[in-house]
């Protein structure tokens, strides 16, 4: 699907006029929106607005890494958005110029959507002359937006993980605080890319606009965004990091207490054992065999035995 906002030089918006019949020359500027286009439809990326083959071949391929190609007439941008909490990423592509902006993209999103809607009844800041770079950064600063709540969740996550410390098993809490340094790798390579992305278009000399100086400052706001989210996603993986060390720690403390204990229960009935093992041979001449109250001297001497090695443990420390 295809759709179209076009500006006139009059500043009136019209809508969804097909691309064949749109001439650049009576209108300001205009927005065409790829979204799951057919394969007629992405055609015209290149019969229509003569876009390199190469970055035609980066939109079909949904795996590129977020970058600006600058060109004469016009700069080809590849961002990242976050689909289903963060879980998986998609990617929009955005060919700008001075009197166009090209939106490509396989999923329909609600950030672009919002951004078409607030170019469509000018509800824009004052300040900002309408024009494509000003819906490519209403595109970027909503992208940028829903990079938020995937990363107050997991700092949310990360909270609950530090009260349940004493109440669930070693093993589960280990499992959530991996599944939560993987989530946190992926918008990793996804915030970090972003990042350098903005800087690119701030320090950019090809992004042609009417107020120059005023839209670095508005794409300086979303770079100064991303550096907030990738300084929260650093400090966040060094808590799971420090989570992660708890609980190995934890864990082999528990360890080392189970094994003190088999260890002291062990070495009581090893002496214990020696004294069974001697008076159960059978042989007929063993001394003290035939005592009367042999049985029950022994019987107590084992316990004597043991109790004596318990508290020279006790004194010794190892129940503490």
């Amino acid at each position: 699907m295809i759709r179209t906002l076009a500006v006139t030089h009059d500043q009136e918006v019209r809508l969804d006029i097909p691309l064949t019949e749109l001439d650049p020359a009576n209108y300001k500027w205009f927005w065409a929106d790829f979204q799951a286009p057919t394969q007629r439809e992405t055609d015209l990326l290149d019969t229509y607005f003569h876009f390199h083959p190469l970055e035609i071949e980066d939109c079909l391929n949904d795996v590129q890494r977020p970058k600006m190609d600058p060109h004469d007439k016009y700069v080809f941008l590849v961002t990242h958005a976050l689909e289903k909490g963060g879980k998986e990423t998609g990617e929009v592509d955005l060919f700008l110029s001075g009197t166009f902006l090209v939106t490509f993209h396989f999923n329909r999103m609600r950030e672009i959507d919002e951004a078409w809607e607030r170019i469509q009844t000018r509800t824009v800041r004052e300040s900002m002359d309408t024009g494509p770079v000003t819906a490519a950064y209403l595109v970027l600063d909503a992208l940028v937006d829903e990079y938020f709540p995937c990363v107050f969740g997991i700092e949310d996550e990360l909270a609950d993980l530090e009260e349940k410390g004493g109440r669930e098993s070693v093993d589960l809490l280990l499992s959530q605080v991996f599944e939560l340094r993987s989530r946190l790798l992926k918008l990793h390579h996804t915030i970090v890319p972003m990042r350098d992305l903005l800087y690119r278009i701030i320090n950019s000399q090809h992004i042609e606009s009417s107020q120059e100086k005023e839209y670095r400052v508005y794409f300086t706001d979303i770079y100064d965004h991303l550096l907030k989210l990738s300084e929260m996603i650093e400090s966040n993986r060094e808590m799971t990091a420090d989570l992660r060390d708890s609980y190995i720690s934890l864990n082999s403390n528990r360890m080392n207490g189970i094994m003190k204990t088999l260890t002291v229960i062990t070495t009581v009935f090893m002496p214990l054992t020696l004294i069974a093992g001697i008076y159960g041979m059978n042989f007929d001449n063993m001394p003290e065999l035939h005592l009367k109250y042999g049985y029950f001297i022994v019987l107590g001497a084992m316990v004597f035995l043991g109790g004596a090695m318990m508290g020279w443990f006790w004194r010794r420390g190892w129940f503490k």
